[in-house]
């Protein structure tokens, strides 16, 4: 059974249709991208998952349990970690703080623990602790909004645009991360525009064009593919 699973969703902006009946399995363990241009889908998809937004139709499982019509904090209590475009940090608040709002689901007694962490991947982070957010650089900003998602232990963690913004050597940063997670069993849904490192981290890819997937099939198979190469990997 996979862990999440979205069959012929169609999801809706006011009048505008954005997702036009896509189907995605992710299961547990794996790292899953969805690659596409701008206005594909993508986010709206993730933000279909975490409740943001819900589907006019269609179902959204995650362990098998239907959660179309749950509320988002109460989806992100079963598990699911969004990290958002745009990082969305509490620019504010102290590094501390934005990684205890993460920790929202769990006692007080865990936040501590939950929080330490996420320094074996961050430990960047650890020595900004009471530093505002919004003073941070942007890589340091994308790392903390990544950690507080993981402060969740969330079963799946929804990654969108990580390495949007950020300069290259940041970029390797933040994907070496993703491994480092994968290897330790986090299950990733991955959106990313930077298409060729987004499928060298990933088991499986999908490709969305206008709301549709046209395409998918494992990591390695979409980067020999020649619709891939040429539209998406910048190769002729």
């Amino acid at each position: 059974m996979a862990l999440l699973e979205l069959q012929d969703i169609h999801t809706y902006y006011g009048q505008i249709h954005a997702l036009k009946g896509i189907s995605i399995t992710v299961d547990e363990g794996e790292v899953v991208t969805l690659i596409g241009a701008n206005g594909a889908g993508k986010s709206t998809t993730l933000r279909t998952i975490s409740g943001v937004v819900r589907p006019r139709s269609g179902t959204v499982k995650l362990g098998g349990k239907l959660i179309n019509n749950t509320q988002p904090h109460e989806i992100t209590r079963m598990g699911v970690g969004h990290v958002p475009e745009g990082r969305r940090i509490f620019p504010e608040m102290t590094v501390r703080e934005n990684l205890e709002v993460g920790a929202f689901t769990v006692s007080a007694s865990e936040v501590n623990q939950r929080i330490e962490s996420t320094f074996t991947y961050f430990p960047r982070l650890k020595e900004r602790l009471f530093q505002l957010g919004g003073t941070l650089s942007g890589g340091e900003q994308q790392m903390l909004a990544m950690a507080r998602g993981m402060t969740l232990q969330p079963r799946i963690l929804l990654l969108d645009e990580p390495s949007m913004g950020l300069a290259p050597v940041l970029v390797d940063s933040i994907f070496e991360i993703i491994q480092k997670l994968h290897k330790q069993g986090t299950t990733i849904l991955l959106v990313e525009q930077n298409a060729r490192m987004a499928l060298q981290v990933a088991d499986r890819g999908y490709i969305l064009q206008s709301g549709k997937i046209v395409l998918n099939d494992t990591a390695a198979n979409l980067q020999t593919s020649e619709v891939v190469r040429k539209a998406y990997l910048g190769e002729e």
